[in-house]
């Protein structure tokens, strides 16, 4: 992920209005034409508007609610009113006064659990979750908000059991449908989802025009998971030297690797912080990748994003690995972030990935197998296999010193800890030049300034407001580093699309100090660093 940020949306503000009209009020811009009788609205009333995605209507049906009988449950239902809006700060203070009325009550224990969740704070959401569980509640959004933390852990399997039941105990919540639905397999996926988009109250806008990109890309998907991206070498392992990428004659700003699409040479931005391959224009022409669907390009920067499409390449090579039928993603420019364009760590996530910074080298080997399972062979994941499996992490002895990390998605997440504060969520990403921070988490511990002499480009343009922390020394795995100068700005783009707080980037200069090891498989990390050859951190 090219460094860089989005400016949050501005805030909806919730208000009742008088006049000299009939008792009744107008539903706000963008939703149905429903109109609202002079009677408060009842709590299933205020339950369906969210559930049909009409958030706004929504919250000013709970906000109608927050002074009567149902005040706990309103309180909750705005929690997720400012939850699905991506204004953390507000579900937090919905939540609180929820817990005011009712602390004991589960389902304020699982909205707080669920605000937890956006904050980054795993463990403590995980135990709001299992307490709900074991008190003998069934509730289904405690099965869905654990189900959400084990996938995050790298817990497959656990968190295939809690889906599964949150989806028994209530289908109608299209929360739970939808998570449940990417868990099925290929054929089912497809009919859950046209069943889903034909129903009469179709969700948000936005999360409806999601739904009908993936079942594009689901359509056009081969049946079985043996056509999707399948290695065609005889090898499952490969060494190749990484690629100097410069920002000019003397300044290294990342490392690439050569990669054959098509028979046609790129190369590629070795980019953990972003998900697939990514091309640019010129490469996919010469490569001839057709386009199956249409897909922007969304990263870092105020400008939006980036026309692009979903196409599929009969044959890609990285050093001695070969496979077949892989997904490419192409952006509709000529140049990607400066480069021919990017391929995510995660392309590699059935490998075990070592990325030796300090020596210029990038190795691929086959994971150790789970134990009583025998190995796979090994794909890219370029986002076309079908298949479905559910393993908990495994850590072999081999691999007992790794680092656990959060894996939200292509984003791996690392408990992270800021000067002697309680621990955040830092995005591990090669494809950031430098280390950076929020602002907001910034100032828990540091002084912040304006810095309208920095530039941060992303793929989506210029960052506008950039600040700068002071003295901010970073923990993370078995290693500690300390910035007296450190780049501020806006995560809340990362953060709404993890559906976490991403509180921090670990950036290039940083990581190209380490021999990184990574297996996406399991969720784990190690960091190798050498003081003699850097004079320590």
């Amino acid at each position: 992920m090219r460094i860089g940020s989005h400016r949050a949306p501005g805030l909806v503000l919730l208000a009742l209005f008088t006049c000299g009209c009939p008792a009744s009020a107008q539903e706000p811009a963008g939703n149905a034409s429903a109109i609202v009788p002079s009677s408060l609205p009842s709590l299933a009333d205020a339950q369906q508007k969210y559930r049909q995605g009409k958030l706004d209507w929504a919250a000013q049906e709970y906000a109608m609610l927050v002074t009567g009988a149902d005040a706990m449950a309103a309180y909750v239902g705005l929690a997720r009113v400012e939850l699905k809006e991506n204004r953390p700060a507000d579900a937090y203070a919905a939540v609180s006064k929820a817990i005011a009325l009712a602390p004991r009550a589960p389902d304020v224990q699982v909205a707080l659990g669920e605000v937890y969740y956006r904050q980054g704070k795993i463990p403590e959401a995980e135990s709001q979750f299992v307490n709900v569980i074991n008190s003998g509640a069934e509730n289904a959004r405690a099965y869905l908000g654990l189900a959400r933390v084990s996938n995050a852990a790298s817990l497959y399997r656990r968190g295939k059991l809690m889906i599964d039941k949150a989806h028994r105990l209530d289908p109608s919540d299209p929360d739970i449908d939808r998570y449940w639905i990417d868990t099925l397999p290929l054929a089912d996926r497809i009919k859950a989802i046209q069943e889903y988009l034909a129903q009469d109250s179709p969700e948000d806008q936005e999360g409806r025009a999601a739904l009908e990109r993936q079942l594009g890309l689901l359509l056009s998907m081969p049946p079985s998971s043996a056509h999707a991206c399948r290695m065609t070498s005889p090898v499952s392992s490969t060494e190749i030297n990484l690629r100097q990428l410069l920002i000019d004659s003397s300044h290294l700003r990342g490392y690439g690797l050569e990669v054959k699409i098509n028979g046609v040479s790129a190369r590629l931005m070795l980019d953990t912080g972003a998900g697939g391959i990514l091309i640019d224009r010129k490469i996919a022409e010469k490569a001839g990748i057709p386009e199956i669907a249409q897909r922007a390009v969304r990263g870092i920067g105020d400008q939006g994003p980036v026309a692009g499409y979903v196409g599929t390449a009969a044959s890609v090579r990285i050093g001695d690995l070969a496979f077949a039928d892989c997904n490419i993603r192409v952006a509709e420019r000529n140049s990607v972030a400066g480069e021919e364009g990017l391929i995510g760590g995660d392309v590699f996530a059935h490998f075990l990935v070592d990325i030796d910074a300090p020596d210029g080298k990038f190795r691929l080997s086959e994971l150790l197998p789970r134990p009583d399972e025998p190995s796979a062979e090994p794909t890219l994941d370029s986002g076309a296999n079908p298949a479905v499996s559910f393993h908990d992490r495994y850590i072999a002895p081999e691999m007992r010193n790794y680092s656990r990390v959060f894996r939200f998605g292509h984003m791996l997440l690392i408990p992270t800890k800021l000067n002697d504060s309680a621990y955040k969520l830092f995005l591990i990403d090669t494809g950031s030049l430098t280390n950076a921070v929020s602002p907001d988490a910034a100032r828990e511990v540091t002084k912040v300034s304006g810095d309208s002499e920095t530039e941060v480009k992303g793929l989506n343009g210029s960052v506008k407001n950039v600040f700068r922390g002071n003295d901010l020394t970073l923990t993370f795995g078995n290693l500690r580093q300390r910035n007296l100068d450190i780049i501020a700005f806006d995560t809340k783009s990362m953060s709404d699309s993890a559906g976490v707080e991403v509180s921090g980037i670990l950036g290039f200069t940083l990581l190209r100090m380490l021999d990184m090891k990574i297996d996406y498989r399991d969720g784990l990390v190690a960091f190798g660093f050498d003081p003699s050859r850097w004079g320590g951190f």
